[in-house]
């Protein structure tokens, strides 16, 4: 399997912009009206200057640039062996991160250990960036757990399904950090769907006014499901943070190495007190928004083909021949890596155990309630039915 393709993990239509439900779909101005954002490598590889962020990049090595493309050609067979999974009734959903691999990768890898992370459900690079272990992941989305691991091992909260609510979480975190006088930053990662949520400008709100030490992270990937970013907000996204008293900036969420510079910048700024920070990272969603979801109904072949282009593992990989960072043994290494991360996730998951069929009724209450006690009971009832059926 060749980790790099985006093109060869979905089926493809013929060109036009008929969709398989036999609706039209148009395909959106996605470039020339776009404000500038920070861009210091091309979709053809090519290194840009950039005279506000190149400080935060300039001392990166060879080694460490490696490093970033592994990460994102890891992260990116974990997804597509995740999808593969859901599609063989291994999992219940799946959320992929197709096409979104540089600005998980850049912004995970610019936070440091003690900086506490809060995703929602799509942040499968950022917790591999966090030190999870990508089979954890799963656990959630074939109903085995709720999340399989512990937050504060990592600095890495659980996956949030409530649209935006993690924002709120995140902005309380780091007013109470603020409060105790620590050197760290936290970074809160939603979608563009989940700016129009209240919660996302009550965090806003709130930590504006008291300067809490916090990035928000917002991937634009163009699509909150079926509805364009154009269909809930007049204004570029980033922008919405001059109305709060923070400053906001959009980055090429396609170049890793654009992301790392801006979200150190950000995290900089929160852990000298300067407060928060809206970074929102233009990318695209390749997929679907889940494996539940089919892309087909509502985007046009055409967009979908001029994002493929800027591949943001494939332009690092450009960068990286073009610079004689790397052979073709390194390459070649990293498929055989990649081979054996996606035979791991698949035994792994297999190998799940079925969780105990009473555990929802743990933790409801700190104390415990009667009503708890009571439907515990029932259910009790109910299973040993079964017994009682099969005994007979």
């Amino acid at each position: 399997m060749t980790v790099e393709s985006t093109a060869a993990r979905k089926p493809r239509r013929s060109a036009g912009t008929k969709s398989t439900a036999g609706k039209t779909t148009t395909a959106r101005k996605t470039t020339s009206t776009d404000p500038e954002l920070v861009q210091l490598l091309t979709p053809e590889g090519k290194r840009v200057k950039n005279a506000e962020y190149d400080k935060y990049v300039a001392g990166i090595t060879p080694d460490e640039l490696r490093g970033l493309y592994r990460d994102m050609v890891l992260t990116r067979r974990f997804d597509a062996e995740a999808t593969s999974l859901q599609r063989q009734g291994e999992l219940g959903l799946w959320a992929s991160l197709l096409g979104q691999e540089a600005a998980q990768i850049g912004s995970g890898r610019a936070t440091r250990e003690d900086d506490y992370v809060f995703p929602t459900y799509r942040e499968h690079g950022v917790a591999w960036c966090r030190g999870v272990d990508p089979t954890n992941l799963l656990g959630m989305f074939r109903g085995v757990n709720n999340g399989g691991w512990d937050p504060n091992s990592n600095n890495f909260q659980l996956y949030t399904i409530v649209i935006g609510s993690q924002t709120l979480h995140a902005t309380g975190y780091a007013m109470g950090i603020a409060k105790d006088g620590a050197d760290s930053a936290v970074i809160a990662y939603f979608g563009d769907g989940a700016s129009s949520q209240g919660d996302v400008a009550e965090s806003f709100t709130f930590s504006a006014v008291y300067n809490a030490p916090v990035v928000f992270f917002c991937q634009n990937n163009q699509w909150a499901i079926s509805e364009p970013t154009e269909k809930q907000t007049r204004v570029p996204l980033y922008q919405r943070a001059q109305g709060y008293g923070f400053p906001g900036v959009r980055v090429d969420g396609n170049d890793v190495l654009a992301c790392l510079a801006v979200t150190k910048w950000a995290l900089e700024r929160a852990r000298a007190g300067e407060g928060p920070t809206l970074v929102e990272a233009y990318t695209y969603r390749m997929g679907a928004h889940t494996t539940s979801d089919d892309p087909t109904k509502y985007r046009a072949d055409e967009e979908r083909e001029a994002w493929e282009a800027k591949d943001p593992i494939l332009r690092v990989r450009r960068y990286l021949e073009a610079s004689n960072h790397a052979d073709d043994g390194f390459f070649a290494e990293l498929e055989t890596e990649s081979e054996a991360l996606g035979k791991r996730v698949r035994e792994a998951v297999r190998a799940m155990p079925d969780p105990d069929h009473f555990a929802i009724f743990e933790n409801v209450y700190a104390d415990g309630h009667a009503l708890v006690d009571e439907e515990r009971a029932q259910f009790a009832a109910y299973q040993a039915s079964f017994a009682d059926v099969e005994g007979a």
